[in-house]
């Protein structure tokens, strides 16, 4: 019987800057028009974390059962690891999608913006056939790009819109940075179980693009995000301090350049979302200041 602390640890709190970060942007942004509204903000946070929770259970379930968590480093994996039952950590995964459902459902219906029915039912499919189901997108390279889409585009713009009614470029561009290094945040964490993943069958875009291109992806992404911001400063000039967040970027790099594989590259999926976190903190200021 795993415990607190391994259910905690089963939740992968270091992905969970992917979860606030868009939130944080998207309310920058709606306070760039003078729109924003903190309660809403509030609602759409816990919409995020309930999510990332609930994908990062249903992964740990759908692995588990596949047998291609058994050699993997990083965090608990509590069906992998014989720490929970299958059963157990799938009611977890499905506990989370409802609760979720249950702030999406009171978010659109006090801001009365019922499109994001079907976009919430969409972002809860979507993080179950991540691993789950006959054939998981996660399986086929296709993790980073519904990671940005999810967690960068619909989350960040869906935070903007339910707050102002409307959508700006500024707010797109913050959505990119933010997906940008969402999925920065998958590729550190592929590129560290790409080994295992590979034995397993598993054929992760880190899998697919091999070891060093990979690694220049992460760099890619990062850099993406950065310009994002740059873009961001054509209409909100305090944007720009975003590119402070840069700094958190160079621990990261420098472990990426070593060669280093496995648990060694731990710090760098750690210090991604350290890195995302401050972005978003930096670039939700600069919306908001003009």
């Amino acid at each position: 019987m795993a415990s607190l602390m391994e259910w905690v640890e089963g939740a992968r709190p270091r992905t969970l800057p992917a979860a606030i970060s868009p939130v944080l942007v998207g309310t920058g942004a709606a306070a760039a028009i003078g729109d924003s509204d903190v309660g809403y903000g509030i609602l759409a946070l816990a919409v995020s974390l309930l999510l990332q929770v609930g994908v990062n259970y249903a992964n740990d379930y759908s692995d588990g059962i596949r047998g291609t968590d058994t050699a993997r480093v990083g965090p608990v994996r509590l069906v992998g690891q014989g720490l929970a039952a299958p059963s157990s950590v799938k009611a977890a995964a499905y506990l989370s999608f409802f609760s979720a459902a249950v702030f999406g459902l009171a978010l659109v219906a006090i801001s009365q913006t019922w499109i994001f029915i079907p976009i919430g039912v969409a972002c809860i499919i979507a993080a179950w056939r991540y691993t789950g189901g006959t054939n998981p997108y996660g399986y086929r390279g296709l993790g980073e790009v519904m990671v940005f889409i999810f967690f960068g585009l619909v989350a960040t713009l869906g935070t903007l819109y339910t707050q102002t009614l409307t959508l700006t470029i500024p707010g797109l561009l913050g959505a990119v940075g933010v997906g940008a290094l969402a999925s920065a945040i998958l590729v550190a964490n592929n590129l560290r179980d790409r080994p295992g993943d590979a034995a397993s069958g598993k054929n992760t875009l880190a899998v697919r693009l091999g070891d060093a291109r990979t690694r220049r992806l992460w760099i890619v992404l990062v850099t993406a995000a950065l310009l994002a911001a740059v873009g961001c400063a054509v209409w909100r000039p305090w944007s720009l301090l975003a590119l402070a967040s840069a700094g958190l970027a160079v621990g990261p790099l420098r472990v990426l350049r070593s060669g280093a594989i496995g648990p060694a590259l731990i710090p760098v999926l750690a210090g991604t979302g350290k890195l995302q976190l401050g972005y978003a903190v930096l670039l939700a200021l600069g919306l908001a200041l003009g």
